[in-house]
Order: C-alpha cells, then structure tokens, then sequence
C-alpha cells in the first residue's frame, strides 16, 4: 500500500496583531470565476508541493438520519444541490487566499473537489467535509476514507449542529473506523495555539444566526437540542497523530465565505475566529 506523500511546509505568519494582518475583502456579488477572489501564480519550483485546498462531494441522505434508518438519495444537483457544497466556492476560494496572503506556504489559488472513490484522492494531503448531518458513505467509500487517513491524509469535518446531526455523523465515522472513538480536544491543546493564539475553544455561527444572536450575544444556531457549546473531537492512529478533526455546533466555512458581506460579521468572526483556526489546522496537519 502506497502512503500518502505529504508536505513538509514552513508557515512564517508576521509578529502583529490579527486586527493589523487582516484586511476585508468586499464582494460585489457579480462574479468571475473566481469569484472577486484575487488571483495569483504558485512558484513553479514547488509545483508538486503546493497546498490545495480539497473538498469532498458525498451523498446526502434526505427525511430521516441515516442512523434512524434513512437512506442517500445522491449528490443532489450540481454545485447547488448537495449538503457537500455549502459554501462552495466561496470559502475555499477565500480560506486558499488568505493561507497565500499570511503565510509563506505555497498555495494552489484554486481549489478541487473530489470523490472519496477518486483515485487522486492520495495526491491531497488535507480534506475538508462541510455539513455531514445527513452524509452517507458507501462501502467504497468507507475502505478509500480509511486507507486514506491511515496512510497519512488529514480530514477537517465542520459546519453541523446539534444531537441529530452528530448522531448521523458519529454512525457514518464508526463504519470507517470502529474501533477508535472521536475525542474532545481542550482548549489547551497545540491546534489551538499553533500559529494564532486562541485562548478558548471558539463557536463561529452562520452570518445569518450571528445577526439573529447578535442582540443577545448568542454565537449559536438554534435547534431542537442543545448547540450552545462547540465541539472539537480528534480520531487518532495507532501512533498518536491526528487523522481527523470534527467541528461540531461551530461553522468556519460561513466564516470565510461571507467575509465580505459584512464588517461586523468579518470583525467578530472571519477574522478573530475563523481563518485563525483555520490556518491553525492546516498548520498542525501539515506538520504533525
């Protein structure tokens, strides 16, 4: 079996405050294909060595969880039609500008989605899976997810609220691995702390929740259980790394898509939460 080759990447991130190293990027919402994202060329000295950001297209399952007896119904219609591509492309466009712009990480300006079944999944060292409330894998993905993490690849899971939705989550993660359980990481470890300082496990909301909580200081989308605290639980190998990390009640992908939508969201949430840990991830994923 082939490990997954990975990336030995030196972030250099300049000695100022967050509030200085940011600046917002407001959309007009009339598109390019890149959608107003600035453009730029990856050195062609490190051309098989340049980060992409890689998103993971996945059934979704419709009316009840998957593990109350639902089934998939397919990929939905297009970019617009699965739970998959919440988001997409903003937030992968962004989330790649700003690892360009603050660190010295060279980065692909554009990112890829794949399959879990695509044999290029092994040439992307990082993947990122939003909204995995209904998400339902099949054998073959569950064998590819799990070859894959064990031979080095790194998996980010964000954007899902409440009992249900972890419930679907946590029966879909125990196909692919079960005998290791997802554990709560606290507030003081490394991920946290690697190349911005977080001084608290943080909750990112939606735009459109953070305006609705905004009055009562509620960072939390409301559901029928509890979403009040967020979650970040870690499966292991056998050695002790980090193969994936879950972020659960909390939505960093909202953080990058709507960051110039506006100032007030961008201020509390893009910058001073969301990218920050985001780069953080990336950071610990590519080093550890």
């Amino acid at each position: 079996m082939t490990k997954l080759k990975w990336f030995i990447i030196l972030f250099i991130v300049a000695c100022v405050g967050v509030s200085v190293v940011f600046a917002q990027r407001y959309s007009s919402r009339r598109y390019s294909n890149r959608r107003s994202v600035p453009d730029w060329e990856s050195d062609k000295e490190f051309f098989y060595d340049v980060f992409t950001f890689a998103r993971i297209r996945y059934s979704s399952g419709y009316g009840e969880s998957r593990y109350r007896g639902g089934y998939g119904r397919g990929y939905g219609r297009g970019f617009s039609g699965g739970s998959w591509a919440t988001d997409y492309p903003d937030s992968d466009l962004n989330f790649s500008f700003r690892l360009h712009q603050l660190t010295s990480m060279e980065v692909n300006p554009d990112g890829v989605v794949l399959e879990l079944t695509d044999p290029k999944l092994f040439n992307y060292p990082f993947i990122y899976i939003v909204e995995p409330g209904r998400l339902v894998f099949s054998e073959e993905e569950v064998k590819n997810l799990r070859r894959y993490l064990l031979n080095g690849g790194f998996l980010m899971v964000d954007d899902f609220w409440g009992e249900d939705e972890w419930l679907n989550f946590y029966y879909e993660i125990k196909r692919v691995f079960p005998d290791r359980e997802p554990i709560e990481l606290g507030s003081g470890h490394p991920i946290f702390h690697a190349v911005f300082e977080l001084k608290e496990k943080p909750q990112i909301p939606s735009i459109n929740a953070a305006w609705e909580g905004r009055p009562y200081g509620r960072t939390w989308e409301p559901r029928p259980s509890d979403t009040s605290q967020p979650h970040y639980k870690a499966i292991y190998d056998d050695k002790g790394r980090i193969m994936a990390i879950i972020c659960h009640n909390t939505d960093l992908g909202d953080g990058w898509e709507r960051e110039g939508e506006d100032e007030w969201y961008f201020r509390e949430f893009s910058e001073k939460i969301a990218y920050p840990l985001g780069i953080n991830i990336v950071f610990y994923a590519m080093t550890h």
